[in-house]
């Protein structure tokens, strides 16, 4: 069947179409029904039916042979090391490590925080979580503190996994810190009753409180433990996203429909098969980490690689394609960020030519909008297949792409490909009705989304429904505009709220506001992700100081000391600008969408509803002066 052919049997018949597919994992007991709704009125899948994620991604794997196949390649340039872990010494290390769990309590349905560096540990860790019918939530291991206990009071875990530090490029970042003073700070009632702590050879850390536990100690002692059947509808992790409040949302993953969208979506989007090696190039701590470092691979019997590195100063920008060539990569999949790093650096792709990319078949983009030099720029470097594909964390794989498993159709520039088989994706004008082809509009998904996208909020379904259910009736709104051409392929143009991208990290503005009106000067501010070649976006601040205030430079390190210490290194904050008043309507809403323009060198409308034109002349005579990114 052509794609095409395939797209409307599924659109008609989702039922069916995903009974068939249910049918690819091993179901400890079969579901009662495919798809059904629960006591809110949302949409399950494969209700009734028992499994086990962990079982699934390893003793299926075993039970078929694969037990002496490499499941995980651990490449470190930091720390230069290199490590194979088969299927069957990953299988007896979780198994171990699960029990280790088990001894703190850790029961089905218990949620368990991971917060580590890019090391096998942590693969180890969610695998053990799993195994057990537990709930892991990742953090990824750059969130400073006060990010941390934020999930902390939220996910209430019972236990905490984290290690002893991460390795940057020139400095080694001390977790074990971070982590008390995230419990130290989160509410009394939720605190972990255990903190267990991998020891890396580069920091040693002090495990001087009470709840404090060492792994490998634990770990050597512990019996092998077995898989643990659960429901499909029961949740397999809590992945936390900004939201445009400022808190962060906790997306769902249930385990039924995640395991077959793996199952799928590796065969159908990737077209990966047993045996490839597939290297996600990102971090644990996201959503690409959890679906394609960890789930996918090892479901579909590939061989995951874990990089503990950068595109480029480990040791230079030749570091991916030696990676590439070294262990044999068949798939990468990136943030464009990564490869416009790389091409800063080395223009003319030389680097490349002195490693043989032979096995790698495909590229894969995404995290954010790939830019068309990008794009060419690497086809041309590389003469490899360069597949544009988009998707969020809230669906946890491809609402869009090319999907090569059913057929080899073209890509097109700037468009994030065709809608996969299950996402009925609609471009709908602000009545919700459809808009014709190549219309701008709201880009939403037709109810019921497909197996694998999350069923909830954690603990708060009137923000789900708000925040995705409302606006259209019958509809997932994805919070992105776009349009669609006369071909069904898919242009994502860019969020419609305030969350930016930086370098295929979604960061709330509206959070950073808050930290920066924290400081002792600011009377009011207004953060706007501006672009980037490099990393998309990244976070210009624009603040009004108090009355009586003289700035001072030391106000603008310590604006940005403050992003550090309560967002995160990640959020990148470049400059600091300072503005007698901020360009609002009259009602009071602050204009950051005309502000991100000017900043940009857009072409500007400046909306009837301003209180003070004469804001504009202030605000040009500011941004011509910003600093180069």
């Amino acid at each position: 069947m052509t794609y095409f052919t395939s797209y409307q049997a599924a659109k008609h018949d989702p039922e069916g179409f995903w009974a068939e597919e249910s049918k690819t994992i091993e179901w400890f007991k079969n579901p009662d029904s495919i798809l059904s709704k629960d006591s809110n009125g949302f949409y399950r899948w494969f209700d009734g039916g028992e499994l086990n994620t962990s079982y699934l991604a390893l003793d299926c794997q075993v039970k078929l042979g694969l037990g002496d196949n490499a499941a995980i390649i651990y490449d470190s340039p930091v720390t230069n090391t290199k490590l194979t872990i088969t299927y069957n010494e990953l299988l007896e290390r979780v198994s171990k490590f699960a029990s280790v769990l088990a001894a703190q309590n850790v029961q089905k349905g218990d949620r368990v925080l991971i917060y580590m560096p890019m090391i096998p540990e942590a693969l180890i860790a969610m695998l053990a979580t799993a195994r057990l019918g537990a709930i892991h939530s990742v953090v990824f291991g750059g969130f400073a503190a006060h990010e941390l206990a934020i999930r902390i009071d939220d996910a209430e875990p019972k236990v905490i996994v984290t290690a002893s530090c991460g390795i940057e490029i020139d400095k080694v970042i001390p977790y074990k810190p971070i982590v008390d003073k995230a419990i130290a700070s989160s509410d009394p009632q939720v605190k972990p009753n255990a903190c267990i702590v991998y020891q890396r050879s580069q920091l040693f850390a002090k495990l001087d409180q009470e709840i404090d536990i060492n792994w490998m100690d634990e770990e050597q002692l512990a019996p092998l433990h077995p898989p643990v059947p659960v429901k499909a509808t029961d949740p397999l992790y809590i992945l936390y996203t900004s939201g445009t409040t400022g808190k962060p949302k906790g997306v769902v993953r249930d385990n039924g429909g995640h395991a077959i969208a793996m199952k799928y979506s590796m065969k159908t989007v990737y077209g990966a098969s047993q045996g490839d090696v597939f290297w996600a190039a990102s971090d644990v701590g996201w959503v690409v980490g959890h679906s394609y470092i960890l789930y996918g691979p090892l479901m579909s019997g590939c061989t995951t690689l874990l990089y503990e590195g950068k595109p480029i100063k480990t040791p230079d920008a030749g570091a991916f394609w030696r990676v590439c060539a070294e262990h044999k990569v068949n798939i990468l999949f990136t943030a464009p960020t990564a490869f416009r790093a790389i091409r800063k650096e080395d223009p003319k792709a030389s680097l490349l030519k002195e490693y043989d990319l032979s096995n790698l078949k495909r590229l894969y983009l995404a995290g954010e909008r790939l830019d068309p030099s990008t794009y060419l720029w690497l086809k041309e470097a590389t003469h490899k297949p360069v597949i544009d594909h988009w998707w969020q964390t809230e669906t946890g794989w491809p609402i869009a792409g090319i999907p090569v498993g059913l057929e080899q159709l073209e890509e097109k520039l700037g468009s994030a490909g065709l809608p996969i088989l299950g996402f009925q994706v609609e471009i709908l004008n602000q009545d919700g009705h459809q808009c014709e082809a190549g219309k701008m509009g709201t880009i939403a998904i037709k109810l019921p989304l497909p197996p694998g996208c999350l069923p909830t909020i954690w603990k708060n379904n009137d923000r789900f429904k708000a925040g995705y259910l409302n606006s259209f009736d019958g509809y997932y709104v994805t919070g992105d505009g776009g349009y669609v051409d006369d071909n069904g392929y898919l242009f994502v143009m860019g969020r419609t709220d305030d969350v930016i991208n930086v370098a295929g990290h979604r960061l709330s503005t509206g959070e950073m506001e808050d930290v920066i009106s924290g400081h002792t000067a600011v009377a009011e501010c207004a953060v706007m992700g501006i672009h980037c070649d490099i990393k998309g976006q990244v976070p210009y601040a624009l603040v009004v100081l108090k009355n009586g205030i003289e700035y001072l430079n030391i106000y603008d390190k310590e604006i940005k000391s403050l992003i550090r210490e309560q967002i995160g290194a990640i959020a990148s904050l470049k400059e600091v600008a300072v503005a007698k008043r901020l360009p609002k309507t009259r009602s009071g809403k602050v204009l950051r969408k005309l502000m991100k323009q000017m900043i940009d060198g857009e072409d500007i409308q400046i909306p009837s509803t301003i209180d003070d034109v004469s804001v504009i002349s202030e605000l040009k005579s500011i941004f011509s002066q910003r600093l180069p990114i």
